[in-house]
C-alpha cells in the first residue's frame, strides 16, 4: 500500500486516541497534531504543522481510511479513522498495526509490552498469531534479524517504507531531547489538549 509517512503518523494516533482516550475521540486537528508530534511513544519524534496534517487527512480521505465528524459545536471539525473497518480489521490487528506505525519496526516481545493500553494480550503466542495473520494478509512484514539480535522484527505494510531507515520524503525527527524537555514538552501538550476538549465543549 502506499501511504507516506505522514499519513501513517496520523492515522496511527488517530487509532490511538480511539482505544485510549474515546471521550476526546473524534480528534479535532491540533488535538490531532499534539498527537503526531508528541514526545513519548514515538519513533521518531517530529515537529508536524497543521497544513501537513490537514494534507494528509486529505489524502487518506481519498483512501477511505478518515472521514470528517461533526463537532458540538458547528464550528468544530473533527476527524476519525474508517482503516478498521475499510480493512475488516479485529481489535488485536487494529492495535499492533497502530503501534507498528507509531514506532517502525518491532519484535514480538516489544509490541506485546507496547499494546498494553489498547489490546489485552495474555501471551507471547497470541502477538505472534495475530502478525502471522497480518503477514497472510500483506499488511505486515518479517523483516530480516540484525546482526546479535535474537528476536525477528515486523513492519506494517500500510505505509510505502519497509525499513526504518530514514528515505526521501520520509519523517523528520526533531533534535534529541533531555529527559527534562521530553517530561516537559508531554505535560504541555496535555495541558493543550484538555484546553482543546474544554474549547470543544463551550467552556
Amino acid at each position: 500500500m502506499d501511504a507516506d509517512s505522514v499519513e501513517i503518523r496520523v492515522l496511527g494516533c488517530l487509532i490511538e486516541k480511539q482505544r485510549t482516550t474515546p471521550d476526546t475521540y473524534p480528534l479535532t486537528l491540533n488535538s490531532l497534531r499534539l498527537a503526531c508530534n508528541q514526545a513519548t511513544n514515538r519513533d521518531p519524534v517530529v515537529e508536524l504543522g497543521e497544513e501537513e496534517i490537514r494534507d494528509a487527512l486529505q489524502r487518506l480521505w481519498r483512501k477511505e481510511w478518515t472521514r470528517v465528524a461533526s463537532g458540538q459545536s458547528s464550528r468544530t471539525v473533527k476527524y476519525r479513522q474508517l482503516v478498521q473497518e475499510t480493512l475488516e480489521l479485529a481489535d488485536d490487528e487494529v492495535s499492533i498495526l497502530c503501534v507498528l506505525m507509531l514506532r517502525g519496526p518491532q519484535t514480538p516481545g516489544e509490541l506485546k509490552q507496547r499494546t498494553d493500553r489498547l489490546h489485552a494480550f495474555g501471551e507471547l503466542a497470541e502477538v505472534e498469531e495475530t502478525l502471522e495473520r497480518l503477514v497472510v494478509r500483506a499488511l505486515v512484514v518479517r523483516l530480516e534479524r540484525r546482526p546479535g539480535q535474537k528476536e525477528e522484527r515486523y513492519a506494517q505494510l500500510l505505509g510505502d517504507e519497509v525499513d526504518d531507515q530514514a528515505e526521501a520524503g520520509a519523517l523528520r525527527p526533531v533534535l534529541a531531547r533531555d529527559p527534562l524537555e521530553e517530561r516537559v514538552a508531554a505535560l504541555e501538550a496535555e495541558v493543550a489538549a484538555l484546553r482543546a476538549t474544554l474549547t470543544d465543549f463551550g467552556l
